[in-house]
């Protein structure tokens, strides 16, 4: 697996997650449009152009999705049961269309599960910047882990 398990993750770690993702105007448009979201904000070029803004801006949980989804490769794939909280989420300046967004990560806490010995609680602090170091986006999410060694029985083996 290319995730991190509980065992390998130490209060302070920090990743520079290396993929980038440039958003289209479709990302923006499609996604508020799925999930019925009308914001004009989003969806109308004519209302956004008279705002302090001056163009339309990115749908912010697009936004969370997407650096979340930047994280996944190198701290979570196929080694997480499930994340259990979104805490403290802040856009401090706005994503438009044609951004490239890059993750940060920092491990804030971990403690094993109470319920699950096979698992460990982690709570990371994310950051979503534009490629001039810009932050769009700050947030805490708060994930169960598994331990190495430990995963669930219909996951394919590549022993």
């Amino acid at each position: 697996m290319a995730g991190k398990y509980f065992d390998e993750l130490e209060v302070g770690m920090k990743f520079q997650h290396p993929a980038g993702r440039t958003i289209t105007e479709m990302d923006n448009v499609l996604f508020s449009s799925l999930t019925m979201n009308t914001q004009p904000l989003h969806i109308n070029e004519d209302f956004a152009s008279n705002t302090e803004f001056g163009r339309r801006i990115v749908n912010g949980i697009f936004t969370l999705g997407l650096v979340v989804g930047l994280t996944v490769g190198e701290l979570t794939e196929g080694t997480i049961v499930a994340n259990l909280s979104y805490d403290h989420i802040v856009h401090p300046n706005p994503t438009f269309h044609n951004d490239t967004i890059y993750a940060e990560t920092e491990v804030l806490e971990k403690r094993e599960s109470k319920s699950r010995p096979n698992t460990g609680i982690v709570r990371l602090r994310h950051k979503g910047k534009k490629s001039d170091g810009t932050v769009v986006i700050e947030f805490e999410r708060t994930a169960m882990f598994f331990k190495k060694g430990q995963r669930l029985d219909f996951l394919p083996r590549f022993d």
